[in-house]
């Protein structure tokens, strides 16, 4: 990735995704000793429950392979694709909401590895932008330019964000709330993007993602 990474740094990673996905498993199991507790009178109200969890948790496992695995990155992954997993990330927190048309030109995605990885990267940083709920759209801004923006009550990306999607903060130091925006960095780095803040001001922050060929 033109830099290395850092023990500590993949150990908050992976800490990240464990966190995240300990909350709809835990549940799936507590569902699961909940109907042998109950027997058939707590049924209906236990499979409501293993099934949201489960919804959950493939929803994220989903998100986090797009983003960080390998597969990611081939070209072969479309802003359908993207726009089809990040629905199901977060349809069930109902909070966000988006807003573009996957069909539609984006910028560079029809010759760029890597665009729909970082495309998804960057729609989950606006998650984090989001404290209380908003809408996340994205929109070509010019011929090898994407735009990602985020826009909500109290939507901002909070210092030092912005240091660790520029790779600027110490893996050894980085606290699990920043590690995805340095993986973010890393990841434009590697396939030749630049993903940068283009707006962070009260209520809408707003990222542009340019081509490698620009």
């Amino acid at each position: 990735m033109g830099q290395q990474i850092e023990t500590a740094f993949l150990e908050i990673l992976a800490s990240k995704v464990c966190h995240d996905l300990i909350s709809p498993i835990g549940a799936i199991a507590n569902g699961i000793e909940f109907m042998e507790e109950m027997g058939a009178d707590a049924m209906d109200d236990a499979i409501d429950l293993l099934k949201f969890s489960a919804t959950q948790a493939s929803a994220k496992l989903q998100a986090y392979r797009m983003a960080y695995g390998a597969g990611g990155g081939d070209v072969s992954i479309r802003p359908e694709d993207v726009h089809k997993s990040f629905g199901k990330f977060i349809e069930l927190d109902k909070k966000i909401t988006q807003d573009w048309d996957p069909h539609a030109p984006l910028g560079p995605e029809e010759r760029s590895d890597g665009f729909s990885k970082l495309l998804i990267c960057a729609l989950l940083l606006c998650c984090e932008c989001l404290p209380k709920g908003g809408t996340i759209s994205v929109t070509k801004a010019g011929e090898d330019l994407t735009a990602i923006s985020a826009q909500g009550p109290d939507a901002a990306l909070k210092s030092p964000m912005d240091k660790a999607l520029t790779n600027e903060m110490n893996q050894e130091t980085l606290e699990p709330r920043y590690v995805h925006a340095y993986m973010c960095g890393l990841m434009a780095k590697k396939y030749g993007f630049d993903l940068r803040v283009a707006k962070n001001e009260s209520g809408a922050v707003e990222f542009h993602l340019q081509s490698p060929t620009a």
